[in-house]
């Protein structure tokens, strides 16, 4: 599974916001590898990684160890037109209380598959990411969602960078210290040092924050994170980590510094401070089809799932909707993931037509949300547009609420943190230097830690 988060992390161009989950995708590749004939087999079979004879076990597995982590749901759906013969073999080796119908009316069956979608999603995702048409056959849709409190909430604090692509702006920021210094880390990558912060939390989902150098690009920041990681299919040899307590004096990664400071306790302190954000993406899956073994499966010209129906069928369209929401007290996130099939080759019926549906998506720190005991990488993406201060004139007034959507009650203040004052809290000694930011960039307030 990490294999695939890594490829498509590794295809994400450019800079810009996103937000990508392979855990949603990967079951349904593994169900139409298991349908699958000839060389639409083959490219799902290396996209998933996995023997055909393997798929469809594994991903009914996947589905269930996913429902078993605390703070995470996921379900499956197939949505099939009555005049579809399905053949009851792959049909039996579908989760049970996986099918629905499609009525052939385009609008009655997007308020069938979007309310599926929100009521999966808790409300963070309201449309499948697919469009239905009256020829569409079949949907086969996965959802994912991940909800998990940090063991040690954040403070709000404001932030106004000095510099970067976020200079001037007025932002809310999270701010905590801790006396554990492996809570971050430093990889040292072919393309140069990424800081690696884990923040915990009470599920077993754990989010890992990713600062890369300036130049570094998203994908390698991520590729890099998730080449960290052991199991789930990643990298039998991950990369070594050097954590805080071990890390040489000055700035040995971007956005960290590490000194000798008077202090009136024993206690050594890792300072954090980042940026709450709710960061959002919708993927087109056939814009890179080779990537998930899709580009066969894709060809009209003829069918490629002999397992699900006498019918020749071939992919229609392919997407993913993902949410991901990162505050003062956890974080969550929700991935819709949907294919749906047309007719392929000439069967009789001239009911039966193709469509090829594109739909667009767009794109500077990284992230992770790792279940802690086998490494999986649920979600992973990058952040371009951080939440604002609530004071800032942009902000709407007239419909205060937190990242989560909750509304603030007007005796609720916001703490404001001072993180880095001339001298550590509770530490005497010299005035402190100013500290470089994320990916080395300056701020207003900023902490030792990404």
């Amino acid at each position: 599974m990490n294999r695939l988060t890594r490829r498509w992390a590794g295809s994400l161009p450019g800079p810009g916001g996103n937000v990508v989950s392979a855990t949603s995708l990967w079951p349904l590749l593994a169900l139409l590898q298991d349908a699958a004939g000839g060389p639409a087999r083959d490219e799902l079979e290396d996209a998933t990684g996995l023997p055909t004879a393997e798929a469809a076990g594994a991903a009914r597995g996947l589905l269930e160890a996913l429902g078993a982590i605390r703070g995470t749901r996921s379900a499956l759906g197939l949505w099939t037109r009555a005049a579809l013969p399905l053949h009851a073999g792959w049909k039996a080796r579908l989760p049970a209380g996986t099918t629905g119908s499609l009525t052939g009316s385009p609008a009655i069956d997007r308020g069938v598959l979007d309310g599926w979608t929100e009521e999966r999603t808790g409300g963070l995702i309201r449309s499948m990411p697919v469009q239905i048409k009256k020829d569409t056959r079949l949907v086969l849709a996965a959802a994912q969602s991940v909800r998990t409190r940090w063991l040690r909430p954040f403070l709000e604090t404001d932030v106004v960078p000095e510099d970067g692509p976020w200079q001037g702006r007025y932002l809310l920021g999270l701010h905590r210290t801790t006396s554990l210094l492996d809570r971050v880390a430093v990889a040292e990558t072919p393309d140069g040092p990424v800081t690696v912060l884990k923040v915990l939390g009470s599920t077993g989902v754990d989010v890992h924050l990713l600062f890369g150098a300036p130049d570094m690009t998203p994908a390698q920041v991520l590729g890099h994170g998730i080449g960290t990681l052991a199991g789930a299919g990643g990298s039998p040899v991950p990369l070594p980590l050097v954590t805080g307590d071990r890390l040489p004096y000055g700035e040995p990664g971007p956005g960290l510094r590490v000194a000798n400071v008077r202090s009136r306790t024993p206690q050594p302190v890792l300072d954090v401070l980042t940026v709450a954000f709710r960061a959002a993406a919708n993927h087109d899956l056939l814009a890179e089809p080779t990537l998930f073994g899709l580009s066969t499966a894709s060809d009209a010209s003829r069918g490629h799932f002999p397992a699900i129906s006498p019918e020749p069928l071939a992919v229609g369209s392919a997407g993913q909707g993902a949410v991901a929401v990162f505050d003062a007290a956890g974080f969550e996130s929700a991935t819709v993931t949907a294919i749906s099939v047309a007719a392929g080759g000439m069967p009789p019926p001239p009911r039966y037509t193709v469509r090829h549906i594109e739909v667009a998506f767009d794109r500077p720190f990284g992230f992770l949300a790792v279940h802690r005991t086998s490494r999986l990488v649920l979600t992973a993406g990058w952040v371009t547009e951080p939440a604002p201060f609530p004071e800032d004139p942009e902000y709407d007034a007239q419909d205060e609420r937190d990242v989560h959507g909750n509304h603030r009650h007007d005796d609720e203040p916001v703490v404001r943190v001072q993180p880095f004052p001339d001298t550590h809290p509770g530490h005497g000694g010299a005035p402190r230097a100013p500290v470089q930011g994320a990916a080395g960039q300056g701020t207003a307030r900023q902490a030792v830690s990404p």
